[in-house]
């Protein structure tokens, strides 16, 4: 059947599953009718559990909140029934829904406050609310009956049919209803949305929908179907008093999602059979029954974390794959129906005036002033932590700006949020691709094209309609994507998810297209297709604004490129202009490179002198014999590695020898981090090649055999402990070298004397040189012979940068060897003894630091071009 063909009959997938549900409802019905009124209350019973867990599986299962606090509810329509039929004389057929709308309004005023947080605080709060609502009952004794409750609750009739039979049918019925509108749902637009706010709600602000509002509905049709069992269930039992509404109850509804199934269709009717009907088998062992039933939920949480039906769903389309074999059809690539194009219209400027942002005493922009002009490509370049990203965000509204603003067309944008942007027409990817990996390829693309507007909780049916389909399909293959529609996100090779990113980007039909890095990890190959995918969209009339770090990528495309330094203006002009600014050169090389100038590091002490600071207690073993250059210490031959099916490293070849300096140097993207985390053990290489320090392989150590042997890294971003102090910091470097450890500790103590001052303060608290230097220290601790040194004068104010490589100088001519990895690349230069350029994961030149900065390929490999 084809996807433009209706499928729900009552809002279910297939006619056979409508059969199917049908015949459940009619065995039930049958039972109900013929079983004595006992095994009606279980079977009732069992049919409310399930619409509690319906309920809760929208919450649970399509939106991702989870809720312990649902007995709340439940007890709320209980007690609703029961007051509005015992004592204000209403009678069930009027009680009843209005229990049902309490409850649901209940559920979205507490999920206002309570959704704005997420994971245990969330949980915590609903535990809190279930316990507010049973003391409540209490406490209100006049209404309620306090303890004793309230008692004598008259049961519906239909016709001849009345008691715990005609409530065990309103009971089926309710689950055969509430079972078909959650299908329904979940298959339209607002399942959609709601999986999508689920996978990312910085991604779903991004294509117009409000992830708040998307939540509050989910919670408040939750709270109202368990308003809805807790209607039936008041005159099913025929009394309420509080403690039938205990926490106890709340896990059993959580149990009934969990072991059936979240986000299954069937999962919670499988977990109300399980739940409702163990206790009767097992009615001898009542007081064991939690017990018995959290093993159960362990054993299925072990083997079948989906839950029953995802356990027999992946058992079925096994077999299935067995049965067809070979007969099963290759996906044959789409292709852009002829004349597609996106719309042709005038599109709007976006630009950005005096536009500065600043996180407490950090200024990560200031006073930017910038167009993305329309049928153009705008680079925003600059070294790590320019603010580049920064100035996306604050234009793309996740941050709101400290001074000045932004306008598109004229109309200023200024304090709007990331969602009403996005509905005026800025569009943006991200930098780490944030698809919505739980729906396929089409819907990620389908439910963009609606700008956040979702239509009817049951009746939109755009999400699936023929045009959708067809439109979403078109910008998938426009921009190059060949896989199968179907496919789910999550699966998607990388290259492929930075494309269907694009397309849904665009599938926003926007004014201006945001695009943070879209080439990090992509091949050449790729590359070269994205760049043409970029000057297309650029030449269909939108302005596109490119922050990248692949400098061929950006010079090769880029019709203006504006540069950021440490979130200033620096420059801005055409590619040419900008590569041939020394200013720009500067900036991403650092320090001059003039081969003449006097080196920074200084020299080896006298052989056989012990370095200044501690000898064997700093990691270097006095009857060793002295040190020299000319013995490799670090040998890295062909390595291979990456983060999926395309490498990022290709093949990389290095030595470092004994005592001496190291730089490896590169733009971002070229694959240096990547390298530093493979010789820590911090991340595996592909295939192929060694790591050898001093002759004993590691390629396959874990990282803390890496670091037990010498080779300690101090990895980018300082990654201090902020909790711990300044001391429980340094003493953990120990960890591996407990001797002598207060005599190391005073040795860093004197070798970086502010961290005396601060010996007792949070770690987190220092400032972003005091963790540079901390970092060092605590390496330090670790006994190292070769420090590996990622980016550390990241972040850092020009002088803190000083005196962070006067002391690694220090180091160098201690006898230490290093590697390291810094963006100032003039600096890097001066202190080491020889580099090599890396470049999109080879090594492309290589030499003493007097050659390399003489060489044009290391300005080629920052700054593109020739």
């Amino acid at each position: 059947m084809s996807d433009s063909t209706p499928r729900l009959w009552l809002g279910l997938g297939t006619p056979a599953q409508l059969a199917a549900l049908c015949l459940v409802f009619g065995t039930g019905a049958v039972m109900a009718l013929t079983v004595n009124p006992y095994y009606a209350f279980v079977l009732a019973n069992v049919a409310l559990l399930a619409v509690v867990g319906i309920g809760l599986n929208l919450l649970m299962g399509l939106s991702g909140q989870v809720s312990f606090g649902h007995v709340g509810f439940y007890a709320v329509g209980a007690y609703a029934v029961a007051i509005l039929t015992s004592k204000a004389g209403l009678s069930f057929w009027l009680a009843w829904p209005i229990a049902v709308v309490l409850a649901g309004v209940m559920g979205a005023l507490l999920a206002l406050p309570a959704l704005r947080v997420k994971g245990p605080y969330l949980a915590m709060i609903t535990i809190a609310f279930g316990f507010i609502v049973e003391h409540a009952i209490v406490e209100m004794r006049d209404l309620t009956g306090g303890q004793n409750g309230i008692m004598g609750i008259g049961s519906p009739t239909l016709g001849p049919v009345a008691g715990e039979q005609a409530v065990a049918l309103l009971a089926l019925l309710s689950a055969v209803v509430v079972l078909a509108g959650y299908a329904w749902l979940s298959r339209g637009t607002w399942g959609a949305a709601l999986r999508a706010v689920r996978d990312s709600e910085t991604a779903a602000e991004s294509i117009g929908l409000n992830p708040l509002a998307v939540k509050v509905v989910a919670f408040a049709l939750s709270a109202a179907c368990a308003g809805l069992a807790g209607g039936l269930f008041a005159p099913l039992s025929g009394f309420v008093t509080p403690h039938t509404f205990g926490f106890v109850q709340s896990i059993l509804f959580v149990l009934v999602v969990m072991l059936g199934g979240a986000g299954s269709v069937a999962g919670p009717l499988v977990g109300a059979l399980i739940v409702g009907l163990l206790p009767e088998l097992l009615s001898s062992l009542e007081e064991y029954r939690l017990l018995f039933f959290g093993g159960l939920l362990l054993l299925v949480l072990w083997a079948a974390p989906d839950g029953m039906v995802g356990l027999a769903q992946r058992q079925w389309h096994r077999l299935l794959h067995r049965l067809r074999g070979a007969r099963a059809v290759a996906w044959q690539p789409a292709s852009a129906p002829e004349g597609f194009a996106l719309p042709t219209r005038a599109r709007q400027v976006l630009a950005a005036q005096g536009l500065t942002m600043q996180f407490g005493g950090v200024r990560a922009v200031g006073d930017l002033s910038l167009q993305a002009r329309t049928a153009a490509v705008t680079s925003l370049i600059g070294p790590n932590g320019a603010g580049k990203s920064t100035a996306l965000n604050v234009l793309s509204g996740y941050y709101q700006p400290t001074a000045g603003g932004f306008s598109l067309g004229g109309d200023t944008l200024t304090g709007r949020t990331a969602m009403r942007l996005a509905r005026l027409g800025i569009a943006r990817s991200y930098q780490t691709s944030q698809l919505f990996g739980s729906l396929s390829v089409e819907d990620n693309v389908a439910l963009a094209l609606n700008r956040g507007r979702l239509g009817p909780l049951l009746g939109d049916a755009r999400l699936r309609s023929a045009s959708a389909r067809a439109r979403a399909r078109a910008l998938l293959a426009w921009c190059g994507y060949a896989g199968a529609p179907q496919a789910r996100a999550a699966d998607l090779p990388h290259v492929d998810r930075r494309l269907v990113e694009i397309a849904r980007a665009l599938a926003l039909d926007p004014e201006v297209l945001l695009l943070d890095e879209p080439a990090a990890g992509l091949s050449r190959e790729d590359k070269t297709a994205l760049a043409a995918l970029l000057r297309r969209i650029a030449d269909a009339g939108l302005g596109v604004l490119l922050v990248e770090h692949d400098m061929a990528l950006v010079m090769g495309i880029s019709d203006h490129v504006v540069v950021l330094d440490a979130g200033q203006w620096l420059a801005a002009g055409t590619p040419a202009e900008v590569q041939a600014n020394a200013a720009v050169q500067q900036a991403y090389l650092g320090a001059s490179l003039d081969p003449h100038a006097p080196p920074l590091r200084g020299s080896l002490p006298p052989e056989g002198a012990a370095p200044p600071w501690g000898g064997p207690a700093a990691g270097l073993d006095p009857h060793a014999p002295p040190q020299s250059t000319q013995v490799e210490m670090l040998g890295v031959g062909q390595l291979v590695a990456g983060y999926g099916a395309e490498p990022v490293l290709h093949g990389i070849s290095l030595a470092v020898r004994r005592g001496e300096a190291v730089a490896l140097l590169g733009a971002n993207g070229a694959g240096k981090s990547t390298l530093m985390r493979a010789l820590s053990g911090l991340h595996r290489p592909l295939a192929g090649g060694g790591i050898h320090l001093e002759g004993e392989d590691l390629s396959q150590a874990s990282t803390e055999a890496i670091v037990a042997r010498g080779m300690v890294l101090v990895p980018e971003g300082r990654q201090v402990f902020p909790e711990l102090s300044v001391l429980d910091n340094i003493r953990l470097g120990a960890f591996l070298h407990p001797e002598g450890r207060e005599a190391r500790v005073e040795e860093m103590l004197q070798r970086f004397p502010r961290l005396r001052e601060r010996l007792h303060q949070r770690a987190g608290l220092l400032s972003g040189g005091e963790q540079q230097m901390l970092a060092i220290a605590r390496a330090l601790m670790s006994r190292p012979r070769i420090l590996l040194l990622d980016e550390p004068s990241l972040g850092l104010a020009p002088k803190v940068i000083e005196e962070l490589f006067a002391s690694l100088d220090r180091l160098r001519s201690e006898g230490m060897t290093l590697l390291l990895v810094d963006q100032m690349a003039g600096l890097a230069l001066a202190l080491a003894d020889r580099a090599y350029v890396m470049e999109s994961g080879h090594i492309v030149a290589q030499g003493s630091s007097a050659e390399i900065a003489a060489d044009a390929s290391l300005a080629k490999a920052y700054l593109g071009g020739h």
